[in-house]
This record gives structure tokens, sequence and C-alpha cells, in this order.
């Protein structure tokens, strides 16, 4: 470290606040290090940090932030303090609090479903404000679990009364005739993202409860033509692979009482050559009408293991230096 050199503590309550700041083995201090020009010191109840002001400033509001989540009961993971990380490096450490203390669900395990990124905090605000929200990013970015987590949220609340999920079987067509069993068989692999996280958000037993019930209903997109949903939340996932025709047919589906959430990626396209994504196109339809929000997340917001972040930027890079120039 160069330059004036000042100091600042910060006082523990208690054993338990230590372990949680300084992280096991001391390995959140040794990130802190790693990012920031300063050291930080345990002695006994206290943290010394030393280090340039600005430097230390920052540092000292980013274990501020977290030692108030520490004391209302957040138990603080790896992957969050690496993101507080970042946000305390750009000045953003006021957001700290606001974005982990925001609890969307606790599931039948136990496991605490919270926004994990400014984006996904940004999209969480956005579906609890308006009725039809669009959440466009790449892979990873948790543009369907978040919307799942905020739909069985409301249905536990008695907000609506159902939970309708659906995605375009892209294969749906003579493709799919080839495979035995039913059209219900023949679609399920499709769909087979959506019971996973049901089931990681509700319990097995209880998802089958309610779809038995027809509380939830998880079907393909063709399966929605004709009908108006109401007092219901309604998504549609992988929306990028739906054509013009289904995406108008989807959105006119919401009846009284009902919120509809539609992802997508529209870097992932499927559709035969020739049709045109709807999702694409709806983008630029709607995007005059107040009342309904779009969200783009991005690389940033990628939750997934950090080499997913890196992929995605690689092949943003990639497809940057493609594009004609002027």
């Amino acid at each position: 470290m160069t330059g004036e050199q000042a100091e600042r503590k910060i006082q523990l309550q208690s054993t338990d606040e230590i372990l949680s700041l300084s992280g096991k083995f001391d390995e959140h201090l040794s990130l802190i290090e790693e990012n920031f020009n300063v050291s930080v010191i345990p002695r006994g109840d206290e943290l010394s940090i030393r280090g340039g002001k600005e430097e230390l400033n920052r540092v000292y509001d980013l274990l501020q932030e977290l030692l108030s989540l520490i004391r209302g009961g957040h138990r603080l993971s790896k992957a969050e303090f690496i993101y507080a990380l970042k946000l305390a490096g750009s000045g953003n450490s006021k957001e700290i609090g606001n974005l982990f203390d925001d609890l969307v669900l606790v599931t039948d395990r136990g496991k605490r479903v919270r926004p994990k990124t400014l984006g996904q905090k940004r999209y969480l605000d956005a579906l609890r404000r308006y009725d039809i929200v669009f959440s466009i990013g790449p892979a990873g970015t948790g543009k369907t679990y978040l919307a799942m987590a905020m739909g069985v949220s409301a249905l536990k609340n008695k907000i609506v009364e159902r939970l309708v999920l659906t995605r375009p079987a892209v294969e749906a067509g003579e493709h799919l005739g080839f495979l035995p069993g039913d059209f219900q068989e023949k679609v399920d692999p499709y769909l087979r993202p959506l019971y996973d996280a049901l089931y990681d958000l509700l319990g097995a037993d209880n998802y089958i409860k309610y779809r038995e019930k027809g509380i939830i209903e998880v079907a393909p997109l063709a399966y929605m033509r004709g009908r108006t949903l109401d007092d219901s939340f309604i998504i549609l996932d992988e929306a990028q692979n739906t054509t013009s025709e289904q995406m108008k047919m989807f959105l006119t589906r919401m009846g009284f009482g009902s919120k509809s959430v539609i992802t997508g990626d529209i870097t992932q396209v499927d559709l035969p050559r020739g049709k045109f994504s709807g999702l694409i196109e709806v983008m630029e339809i709607l995007k005059d009408i107040e009342d309904i929000s779009f969200i783009h997340l991005g690389g940033e917001d990628v939750v997934r293991h950090n080499l997913v972040q890196k992929i995605i930027h690689a092949y943003e890079k990639h497809i940057s230096r493609k594009e004609p120039k002027g």
C-alpha cells in the first residue's frame, strides 16, 4: 500500500459475527485484500481495516452493510459475498441490504429464494408492479426460476387461484409423431425443466396435490389456444421459440386478476428457417406501452458456475466482432 494510510475499526458482538464476516479460514478477508488495496486484520472482537482513504471507506461500508444483514439473521453465502465485493468496487455498497433482504419464498425444504444480483432485484420489483413482464437474457440468469417462485408465492398467499406454466414445443409437429406415446408424453421432455423447478420450490408431494386439483397446470403452448385465464399467474418460458401468431395468442389469454410473465433468450432461437421469433418482434410492437415492463438481464446476472458467465461474455465478444461496422 502506498500514499497516506488510515485505519478504521469495526466492533463485533459475537463469535458468530466474526465467523460469518471473516468466512471459513478468513477467506472473505483474503478476498477483500485481493480486490482492494487494504489490509483487514482480525483482533479479538474487532476488525481493523488499513489503507488509502477511498478504498478504506468502500471496504468499511461493505462490511457494515454485511454486518447489518448478519445481525438480521441472514446467512451469507460465498457467492453473495463475492457479488457484494463487486458492488463495493463500483461504489454500490448501499444496495447490498435491499438486494439480499428481499425474500421471495421459503421452500418446503427451507431453502430461501432471494435475488442474487441487482438485475434480478429489478426483475422481481417489476413482477410486483406490472401485470405483464418480459424477462430477456441468457441462460443462468434466473428468468424462469424467479418467475416461478413469485408464482408459487402468489398461489400460497391466495393472490391468484392458479399457476399456469407453458412452453412452445418447437418440434411438436411431424417430428414428434414418430415418438412412442400420446401427445402429452411426447411433449413432456420439453416441459421437464418446469417440473424440476416446481419440485424444488414446492416439493414433489405438494406439486402432485396441486396438479391433481388443477391449481397448477404445466402444458405446451398449443394448449392455451381459445382459453381465457382469470385469477392466474401465467408463465411463458422459452418465448424466443414462439412465432408471431403464438405470441399474440398467448398475450391475449390473460383475464381479470391475472399476471403474465414471458421469459426468453433471443440469442437461442430454435425456430425453423423462415420463421421469425415472436419474442423479438413483440419487443418492438409493445415497447411504448407503459404498463408493460421489459427487463433485460445480462452476463453479470448469471448465477450458475462462474465459468458460465465467462462463456457468455466470450460469445458476446465473438458476436460483436462479427457484426458489420457502420
